[in-house]
C-alpha cells in the first residue's frame, strides 16, 4: 500500500493517484516483492529543512528526502520500505525553471525516493549514471521522457 499526505498548509494540490501511479511504476520497474508500502509527504521547505537537518545533518531545504526502514510487519508480513518527502515549492520552483508542469516535477521526484528507498545512490559517478539511467526508463513508462532531475 502507499500511503500519500499532504502537509494542510500547503497551497499546493497534487492528485495523490499521480504520486501512487509514479511509485508504483518504480516498484515495478525495479522488481520490487509485492505488497511494499511506503509513504509519501507533501509538505512545506521548513519541515523539510528541519528533516533534513535532525536526521540528515544538513541545515537546508532540499526537494525531496527518502528514509529507508525495510521493516517487516510480523503479523502481515509486508514490508515497509520507508517515506518520501517532497518538497512542494521547491518542486514548484524546479517545474518553472525545467519548463514543465508540477505534477510532472512531483512525479519525478516520487520516482527519484522510490529509487533511493531500493538502495539507489548518487554519491559516485557510477551509481549516478545507474540511478540515472533507471529513473529515466521509469519516466519514460510514465510518459515523462522529456522530464530530467535538477543537478
Amino acid at each position: 500500500m502507499i500511503h500519500v499526505e499532504s502537509n494542510p498548509s500547503l497551497q499546493t494540490t497534487v492528485d495523490p493517484d499521480l504520486l501512487e501511479r509514479a511509485a508504483r511504476a518504480a516498484l515495478a520497474q525495479q522488481s520490487a516483492p509485492e505488497g511494499v508500502e511506503l509513504t509519501i509527504l507533501l509538505t512545506d521547505d521548513a519541515q523539510v529543512q528541519t528533516l533534513n537537518r535532525d536526521y540528515l545533518g544538513i541545515d537546508a531545504p532540499t526537494d525531496v528526502l527518502s528514509f529507508p526502514a525495510h521493516e517487516r510487519d510480523p503479523e502481515t508480513g509486508s514490508v515497509y520500505l520507508g517515506d518520501i518527502i517532497v518538497s512542494a515549492p521547491r518542486a514548484a520552483k524546479q517545474a518553472q525553471t525545467g519548463g514543465h508542469p508540477l505534477e510532472a516535477e512531483i512525479q519525478l521526484l516520487v520516482v527519484h525516493g522510490v529509487l533511493h528507498l531500493l538502495g539507489h545512490d548518487h554519491a559516485e559517478a557510477g551509481e549516478k549514471a545507474r540511478m540515472w539511467a533507471e529513473q529515466a526508463k521509469i519516466l519514460a513508462s510514465l510518459g515523462l521522457s522529456e522530464i530530467k532531475i535538477q543537478e
